[in-house]
């Protein structure tokens, strides 16, 4: 027989496009709009609703970037439609290849009752099933002018990603406006028709089912009328009945559809728009679990549900009903979807406590899932946080976006740096959106890595970024593909229900060690300067604020601030979302963390100095408060005392040949005439820091233009060409312990003052800029005379080697890579250690006996923000010399936590002591539940075994060890024995004799 198949498909493709999808809503009438443009922000919904509108005309223009219109939609059902079922069609002017990057809506009754949102894939809104004639039809939309910013030319700068910037130019056109009949059996024939003509494209040509379902496809067609498709349309459907019977292969694989919406907290769009795309999502997927008794939708994000909670409380009821009846899933257990890169230990622990606690409380769920499908790349510390939340599994699928290597697996154990192995799995979907369609199962099929040991795989079923969700289409189509011959399995489960499958089938799932690293979005690391200043500010100061705030509350009865530092936490941890900490959000956004964060230092820095004023008293003694977990200065780590006076002194002298020597009888650093470092001697070691012929503290800078994703993304090709900033404007001794250099390169301006103070093995670098490049990317070099094959670079709780060569693919990949405080090269008897106050993005190559480390400063991508960095930035760096991993550790977190000093009446001891400097104290504070408590999280630094004794300065009657929320696992004792890396969280109940 001739192969007709082309000629077959290709009438399917123009039948359904051109006759059958307009043919489901075969009679309209126009409706009556009129509207009313907000002005300024979005006003609450009783305002919109009693507001005077105008008449407008489909076709009409409007929609000020970012502005709120809200229309009233209006009209009566004609007799004639009596008993059909009707819904109206509210096109606000969509792109249907857009759903959640452009504008939307939010439908309301009359009375204020939300119905249901409105997207590009979602524009209908059911009247009724079986209408009366002349029913009135009395509805209200709030809809968002939300501007383009990812447009088909994307990551063309734009304006449009701030409001002060975007202007008031109308986006949008009002499309069709109309109330329709809907045509449920021609609806259903769409359905059947787009699964088989996807299930066929998939099916081996060699195969007899191809042909079924092709022949089967040419019935359906010629028994349909194409001039009366709602005529024949039954007679249509009746020809596929008997290819959509036989049953999916007992071998098929396997798939968990899961509804699901993600929703970026802010991306494209402002946090305050956020608040409203999930209200939307969340009132059309209520909606659908009505419709819909086997369709099951998971939420995660916290913060988004409790935003529906504080602005759409209707809508969260309509939640809070479905979560009761097990269709609605919270899911992940995290405050939001953050970054795992860059937070810091206890910000990653609060990420879990708040998130489980909010979902605990509100809806007495219990996640043992981690959901975080978007996040770029995930730190060699989480499983340990994990598990201590009280969780076992983790899904996501963003790996699959690596540039260079496949990843082996898609379902195994993940290993972090202490063993904590957490089951882990990757949805060969190869999506976070799945739309049910036949190429995404099969993909997912043909994908799968761990066929032949496992079966099952996950997919998150919806349209997500900017929300939507879930739509009637694809729960149709997954009915018919619950089981169908040629296609895998889809049944809607829960995560939880998922993951218990899976690991039952898979009990001996390979095991991955170390960090998911993401071989894309690299420059996440470093775009948006101040938003990863705030951040790591914001952490340090939230530490000291707790822990200055328990001493005086156990010690003087001070009032913990409870509300304050909860809210405040929150604030931090929204911010940590994976488009806000890395930098790849417009404008709008990182305008708005400027600001945050400066209020939240503003507030948490009164806290500290109340806390620390009670705790003094009234004198006149200089009193040091070192919140930091080593002893400096001869004042006690989380205490204050009068500090020490150094031992010996700084001294600063002409070098000959230009420059300065610095010299404080440990260290001597030399300064050449262009204002860079050529020797750092280490004095006790006799070793040499800096390899001759080159220089340390040296600033480079490169073109940055990748491929694509500007904020996110460096591409290696940046390495190929660049510009040693040796030029000196100036070089002056700044004071008796200081260096000060200044250059100019561009537009922009950099000023450094090095300082060695007296008694330290430590060279102080600060350095300001201002910056005024575009598409240009900033490094600090200090090559070191280290041979290493290996680095260290501190991640939560603990450190993460790195190797510094490229041996294979994988190793190569890694050419732009993750540190929070410190950064560590050594040989077995002596090492280096680059500390810092801020930055995160690194690189670290090697010569033959030589490693070079380079601090990633700033750069200047002009999408999605086209004004990225512009202004002056502050950091600060120290180059340890003779450093071991302990001395990295002290030095890293001395740098992100000064002393404070404070006139008082008397030394303050430290509310509890650790006797064993390995183990480091990352939170003292007072129990979340008010009881009084005081809790202590510590963890081991160096990757070794420890023992430990805890000393409270106040009478116990308790110490029991909890989980990172605080709720008891196991009584324990003040004397720990760690293993490498540990983390342990302990309560300590006040009480007792002392």
């Amino acid at each position: 027989m001739h192969d007709d198949r082309s000629l077959v498909e290709s009438r399917l493709r123009r039948v359904l496009g051109e006759r059958i999808r307009p043919a489901v809503y075969p009679r309209s009438v126009p409706l009556d709009v009129s509207v009313w443009h907000a002005p300024g922000e979005p006003v609450p919904v009783a305002e919109g609703l009693a507001a005077g509108h105008e008449p407008i005309a489909v076709g009409a223009r409007w929609g000020a970037p970012w502005g709120t219109s809200w229309f009233r939609v209006t009209g009566a059902v004609p007799e004639e439609w009596a008993g059909e079922t009707v819904e109206a069609l509210l096109d606000l002017g969509f792109d249907e290849n857009m759903p959640g990057f452009q504008c939307e809506g939010l439908v309301y009754r009359p009375d204020g009752t939300p119905v249901k949102g409105l997207n590009p894939r979602n524009q209908w809104v059911r009247i009724g099933d079986r209408v009366h004639g002349g029913e009135r039809v009395d509805l209200r939309i709030e809809a968002a002018s939300n501007p383009v910013i990812l447009d088909y030319h994307p990551f063309r700068p734009t304006e449009l990603g701030d409001v002060e910037t975007a202007g008031s130019e109308p986006q949008y056109t009002l499309a069709r406006m109309d109330l329709a009949v809907f045509d449920r059996t021609v609806w259903e024939l769409v359905h059947d028709l787009e699964v088989l003509g996807e299930l066929m494209a998939e099916l081996p040509v060699e195969g007899a089912r191809r042909w079924e379902v092709l022949r089967a496809v040419e019935r359906s067609l010629d028994a349909l009328d194409l001039q009366d498709v709602n005529g024949t349309a039954r007679a249509a459907r009746a020809e596929l009945v008997d290819v959509l019977a036989p049953p999916a292969s007992p071998t098929a694989h396997r798939i968990s559809a899961v509804g699901h919406a993600h929703i970026d907290s802010a991306w494209l769009w402002p946090l305050r728009e956020t608040v409203r795309k999930v209200a939307r999502t969340a009132a059309n997927m209520t909606q659908l679990l009505d419709e819909e008794p086997d369709f099951v939708f998971a939420m995660s994000q916290a913060q988004q549900l409790a935003w529906i909670k504080e602005h759409r409380p209707e809508v969260y009821a309509r939640v809070k009903k479905a979560v009761a009846d097990g269709r609605f899933v919270p899911t992940g257990g995290m405050w939001v979807e953050s970054d795992t890169n860059m937070p810091g230990s206890e910000a990653m622990a609060r990420q879990f406590a708040h998130g489980k606690r909010f979902f605990l409380d509100e809806f007495g769920v219990e996640n043992d899932e981690v959901w975080l499908p978007d996040t770029f790349g995930f730190a060699a510390g989480l499983p340990q946080i994990i598990k201590a939340a009280g969780a076992k599994w983790l899904l996501t699928q963003k790996i699959s976006w690596s540039q260079t290597n496949t990843f082996p697996h898609h379902t195994f154990q993940w290993e972090g740096i202490d063993g904590t192995r957490i089951f882990t799995h990757f949805p060969p979907v190869d999506t976070y959106n799945c739309s049910m369609q036949g190429s995404e199962l099969a993909h997912a099929a043909r994908n799968f890595k761990e066929k032949g040991h496992a079966s099952h795989s996950l997919a998150p079923t919806g349209f997500g970024d900017g929300g939507g969700g879930t739509t009637r289409e694809m729960v149709a189509k997954a009915a018919r593909l619950r089981s169908l011959d040629g296609s895998p399995t889809v049944e809607w489960e829960p995560p939880a229900a998922f993951f218990a499958k899976a690991e039952a089938e898979y009990p001996d799932a390979p095991v991955w060690v170390g960090e998911l690293y993401l071989e894309l979005h690299r420059a996440t690391l470093t775009s948006q300067a101040q938003t990863k200043q705030g951040n790591r500010r914001s952490e340090h100061l939230l530490y000291e604020a707790e822990l200055w705030a328990a001493t005086a509350a156990v010690r003087t009865g001070f009032p913990y601030p409870y509300e304050e530092l909860d809210r405040l936490w929150k604030t931090v941890l929204l911010h940590q979302f994976h488009d806000i900490l890395p930098g790849s959000s417009i404008a709008w956004v990182h305008r708005e963390a400027r600001a945050t964060y400066a209020r939240v230092a503003g507030e948490l820095t009164g806290i500290i100095a109340a806390a620390q004023a009670a705790l003094a008293g009234e004198g006149t003694l200089e009193l040091e408060f070192n919140a930091a977990p080593h002893g400096r200065s001869g004042v006690p780590a989380r205490g204050a005392d009068v500090r020490r006076a150094p031992d010996g002194a700084t001294r600063v002298q002409p070098r000959p040949g230009g420059g300065f020597v610095l010299d404080n009888g440990l260290v001597r650093a030399e300064v050449d005439g262009r204002g860079l470092l050529v020797s750092v001697y280490d004095v006790a070691a006799q070793r040499e820091t800096v390899p001759a012929g080159t220089a340390a503290n040296l600033l480079q800078l490169h073109p940055d233009f990748p491929n694509q994703w500007d904020a996110w993304d460096v591409d290696r090709f940046y390495r190929n060409t660049g510009t040693d900033l040796t030029a000196v404007d100036e070089l002056v001794a700044e004071s008796a312990t200081a260096v000060r250099v200044g250059r100019s390169f561009g537009d922009s301006r950099v000023t450094q003052v090095l300082t060695l103070e007296p008694g330290v093995r430590r060279l102080d670098i600060a350095t300001e800029v201002d910056w005024r490049e575009t598409e240009k990317f900033l490094k600090l070099a200090f090559p070191l005379d280290v041979r290493a094959q290996q680095y260290a670079s501190e991640t939560q709780f603990g450190h993460f080697y790195r190797p510094t060569h490229t041996n294979t693919s994988w190793d190569a990949a890694k050419f732009e890579a993750c540190n929070h405080r410190f950064v560590h090269v050594g040989e077995p008897d002596w090492g280096v250690a680059l500390v810092n106050d801020s930055t995160y993005g690194h690189d670290v190559t090697r010569t033959a006996r030589t490693t070079t480390v380079r601090v990633s400063l700033l750069r200047a991508p002009r999408f999605p923000d086209p004004e990225t960095d512009q202004g002056v930035h502050r950091f600060r760096h120290a180059l340890v010399v003779g450093a071991t991993i302990g001395d990295a550790v002290r030095e890293g977190a001395a740098i992100n936590l000064p002393a404070r000093t404070v006139r008082g009446a008397a030394p303050v001891a430290p509310l509890v002591t650790v006797d064993n400097d390995a183990v480091a104290v990352s939170a003292v504070k007072l129990a979340d539940d008010g009881s009084g408590d005081v809790v202590v999280r510590l963890y081991e630094t160096r990757g070794a075994r420890a023992t430990a004794r805890v000393t409270p300065s106040f009478a116990v009657a308790g110490v029991v060890r909890t989980d990172l929320l605080e709720r008891p696992l196991e009584d324990d004792g003040l004397t720990l024995r760690l293993t490498p890396f540990e983390l342990v969280t302990l309560r300590l109940t006040p009480g007792g004799e002392g």
